[in-house]
């Protein structure tokens, strides 16, 4: 197997902006050729937008870009700067009078961090698009993962800085590449180890082990941090129909599990979004086997990669004592 980068697939460019005093930021994935589009949802609070369209049995089924936004329902807004920065360049599903682009979308919970009031609107996925490039992949405090944290179930005080991550492998002709926004209430774990890497933090700066503490605390789980929700999307260069690429969405959340604990609770929103752009016929197995590889590392590149921002810990900083 070769690493490659995300924007190493034909036909994918990803762009990023933020406001670092407002702790939030978008990040948007192009494909304006178009693109099989799946997702699916496995945490309890999520936010997001057409996926219900992505559904097998409804009628569209390619999408020209993803946003995956923090600024919790409110950045959402992101998408519409998207869809114009589309349809000025004729990307969308053609209706006659014009090109309706096909934009889904998540969002993750970042309002406590910095200043409430930005949130990710038109303008700044606007932004996003007119800085994406096909050239370069970059992680950590940017874009969506901007305002991100991890391990909350102590409340944000004892949080540490969560942020965005890629990772995509090659195997043969066939790729496939991750990119995911981590912001979760659970810890994140080296999966070969068990080893936390970052997560809730006691007094003495050690990790509290979100897990053991919730079976701890049984007969009290009902002040659980509601600021959460690990995003992302999982792009390849595979020959996939659209409910192939709804099935890659869920097998892919396996890399959720194995990096995150727990994952998929009722205080996240966890979604990931598939987009295929059917250039190698392949096998879906093999194809979700990677998926869930490539997720597991963007989720531990996410932390590391991560920068403190508004005094929030980050893994560099634990590194340093």
């Amino acid at each position: 197997m070769l690493q490659r980068k995300l924007t190493d697939i034909e036909g994918i460019k990803v762009g990023h902006e933020q406001d670092y005093k407002g702790a939030t930021g978008c990040t948007v994935v192009l494909c304006e050729e178009g693109a099989t589009a799946g997702v699916d949802v496995e945490g309890g609070s999520p936010g997001t937008r057409e996926t219900a369209l992505l559904s097998p049995v409804n009628r569209i089924d390619k999408a020209h870009g993803i946003l995956l936004s923090g600024g919790s329902a409110f950045g959402l807004d992101a998408a519409a700067g998207i869809m114009e920065y589309l349809e000025n360049n004729d990307s969308g599903f053609d209706v006659g009078v014009t090109k309706v682009p096909i934009v889904p979308g998540a969002i993750l919970y970042d309002l406590s961090i910095g200043d409430y009031k930005k949130r990710p609107d038109k303008k700044m996925g606007l932004q996003a698009c007119e800085n994406a490039t096909g050239d370069d992949c970059k992680e950590g405090t940017i874009g969506a993962g901007t305002g991100a944290t991890v391990g909350k179930v102590l409340g944000m005080d004892r949080a540490m800085k969560g942020g965005l991550g890629t990772y995509c492998l090659q195997v043969g002709e066939l790729m496939v590449g991750a990119m995911v926004v981590v912001n979760s209430f659970g810890d994140v774990v080296n999966p070969e180890t068990g080893e936390i890497i970052a997560g809730a933090l006691s007094d003495s700066g050690d990790f509290v082990n979100t897990e053991e503490f919730m079976i701890k605390q049984f007969e009290n789980q009902t002040n659980k941090n509601q600021e959460n929700t690990t995003i992302g999307i999982v792009v390849s260069n595979a020959k996939l129909n659209k409910s192939e690429a709804n099935k890659l969405a869920s097998m892919a959340h396996d890399g959720f599990a194995r990096t995150m604990r727990p994952s998929h609770t009722m205080v996240d929103g966890d979604t990931i979004f598939t987009l295929a752009t059917g250039k190698v016929e392949c096998d879906l197995d093999l194809v979700g086997l990677l998926a869930a590889d490539v997720v597991g590392e963007a989720v531990i590149r996410a932390v590391k990669m991560a920068t403190s921002l508004h005094g929030v810990t980050s893994y560099s900083d634990l590194q340093k004592n």
